[in-house]
């Protein structure tokens, strides 16, 4: 039986992407490649507890939340990834994402899983593990983020978006500030003054305090 390794399956109120808002049962995979400066996540560093994909397929369809996803850590390092993604979309009957930090290939994020997907500005301290084919293997449903720690990065992201024509690739383009380390109004206001089609995102869970 096919396991990966899970930091902590929770509901709580998903804070970030176009279902912001919505109730979501999370599983937390563990481990992770990148090291960004602003990590809210450290504790999914470590191994983790193997668990079966399809015990954790089976607790998200009892849960009456109203989406899943998968975050981590970064759940594409795990080779049990893409099964775990397929039995929770066949069983749970609602929408399924994957939060991925973008340094790795997304062409296995399965068909229908909505893939969010980070872009690390320099401000990250990973913007050069990006992986940038994976902009040209974004789906219509997908969803881009950059999450910014000053105006440097926002102008960055505000070229890789016109360079790649992000706004066109996928469902949504999303600017993020690094929480405590950057007002969204200032963000909002340089959206503003640019005319850029991107999607500001003040992170909904941190808002609420919640997980």
């Amino acid at each position: 039986m096919t396991t990966v390794a899970v930091c902590e399956t929770f509901e709580s109120i998903q804070g970030e992407s176009t279902f912001a808002g919505l109730s979501c049962f999370f599983v937390r995979l563990s481990g992770c490649n990148l090291r960004c400066r602003y990590c809210d996540t450290t504790y999914a560093y470590g191994p983790g507890r193997p668990v079966a994909v399809g015990d954790l397929a089976a607790a998200a369809a009892a849960s009456r939340a109203a989406i899943v996803e998968v975050t981590g850590g970064e759940p594409l390092l795990q080779n049990g990834f893409a099964e775990l993604a397929v039995e929770l979309r066949d069983r749970c009957g609602r929408p399924v994402l994957v939060e991925t930090n973008g340094s790795l290939d997304i062409s296995v994020v399965p068909r229908e899983v909505v893939a969010v997907m980070d872009v690390k500005c320099p401000g990250s301290g990973e913007a050069e593990r990006m992986d940038w084919a994976n902009l040209g293997r974004l789906r219509p449903y997908d969803e881009v983020k950059f999450v910014l720690m000053d105006r440097a990065d926002y102008e960055w992201a505000r070229s890789v978006v016109a360079k790649h024509n992000l706004a066109a690739a996928c469902r949504a383009v999303l600017l993020s500030p690094a929480w405590g380390r950057l007002d969204p109004a200032r963000i909002g206001e340089w959206m503003l003054e640019d005319g850029l089609r991107a999607r500001l995102q003040v992170p909904l869970h941190k808002a609420l305090g919640v997980k």
